[in-house]
């Protein structure tokens, strides 16, 4: 995993990724009763690594990549949670009941930071920051409120789950299912990653949720006995806020259905469209990954020694990292010792008295290469022709 430049998850970086909400907007938990512990647990005994993620015991993930998912559309019903929860916002500092909510949630959500990274725990002095842009931080505008809107999020580019099944001795059927899954999805949005994880448990309503019907409940029977109290001209009030509070039950009612719909056509969408491969397929894009990765190390090691004459280890992999970032624009750390060993296996360069490499020459690489590929149906188009 680690010459194919996948990171394993931290704990630190799923709660960055999950600290708001994109096109899924439930809450998706792992049922781990279905997870097997003990491989996971025993490997990680025996190869000890460091930042660990809490769920390391049942399953890991591993990403690589970054990139930014964006979605146009007139998201009514979200526009109208927006506005009915900062109504019920509104509610509960009138009420004095925000206090309350505050000192319970402040000790948590104090710790979730809103700016995201785009490498999320990348440790590098230039990091890349890509703005979350959502439906809840809009500003309430005619134009805004009616028309239609983007919102934005970063991506994994690649990511990798590990797991294997937990099994019971007595079930003979589901015993023999002991293989270990390894599946493979591409852009998946950092908010939706719950997508990804396995054995999911069916989505229900969230304790907040039932929290807000009871509170509404409550808040409509008091407004409800007032009513009889109240003379006729307030009682039109009292009926206000009545429809008010049952209109805010219907809304977390629908817009629960509305996301089980939209939770739905993301696993069809992240099954066909982001998943990649799984199993054996996924192993070999590893494998072909590292290959590539590789060979593109060395040719790019080969052609600055060619284009730039000798130089030491430091220096030639400085001018690799200036070279990427000069042709193609990206940052990276060059893996120019890996690449030397096997340019000096072949027997292409050599170091001379002060330890720097070079290349002898020119028409010696092209014998140890021998005839390409590219040569090779050259010639049988020559031939045809």
């Amino acid at each position: 995993m680690e010459k194919c430049n996948f990171k394993l998850l931290s704990d630190e970086e799923v709660d960055v990724a999950q600290s708001g909400k994109y096109l899924l907007n439930l809450r998706i938990s792992v049922n781990e009763s279905q997870i097997d512990s003990r491989l996971l647990t025993k490997f990680f005994q025996e190869n000890t690594h460091e930042n660990l993620p809490q769920f390391a015991n049942k399953y890991v993930i591993f990403r690589r990549g970054v990139g930014i998912d964006r979605t146009s559309d007139y998201f009514i019903m979200e526009k109208v949670d927006m506005l009915l929860s900062r109504a019920w916002d509104w509610l509960l500092r009138l009420t004095g009941l925000r206090k309350i909510f505050m000192r319970k949630f402040s000790g948590t959500s104090g710790k979730k930071s809103t700016q995201m990274n785009g490498e999320v725990g990348n440790t590098s002095d230039e990091d890349l920051y890509i703005e979350r842009i959502r439906i809840e931080n809009m500003d309430c505008s005619l134009r805004k409120l009616f028309g239609k809107n983007t919102i934005q999020e970063p991506t994994f580019e690649k990511i990798i789950v590990v797991y294997r099944r937990a099994t019971s001795h007595s079930d003979k059927l589901q015993y023999d299912d002991r293989n270990i899954h390894v599946k493979q999805f591409k852009n998946i949005p950092m908010a939706d990653m719950e997508l990804v994880l396995p054995e999911k448990k069916n989505p229900s309503l969230t304790p907040m949720d039932w929290v807000k019907f009871l509170i509404s409940t409550v808040l409509g029977l008091v407004a409800l006995i007032g009513s009889l109290e109240v003379p006729q001209a307030g009682i039109w009030v009292v009926y206000a806020i009545l429809s008010g509070l049952v209109g805010y039950c219907a809304n977390i009612y629908f817009t629960f259905q509305q996301n089980m719909a939209t939770y739905q056509n993301l696993i069809t969408k992240s099954m066909y469209d982001k998943q990649l491969d799984s199993g054996k397929g996924t192993l070999l894009h590893l494998c072909d990954d590292v290959i590539q990765q590789e060979v593109k190390e060395v040719i790019i090691s080969l052609f600055v020694l060619m284009e730039q004459g000798k130089a030491s280890i430091q220096d030639l992999d400085y001018r690799c990292e200036e070279l990427l970032e000069s042709e193609f624009g990206e940052k990276c750390n060059f893996d120019v010792v890996d690449a030397v060993s096997k340019l000096e296996t072949l027997g292409i360069v050599l170091r001379d008295s002060l330890g720097r490499v070079y290349i002898p020459s020119i028409r010696r690489v092209n014998e140890i290469m021998g005839v390409t590929t590219e040569e090779n149906v050259e010639k049988a188009r020559q031939g045809l022709t």
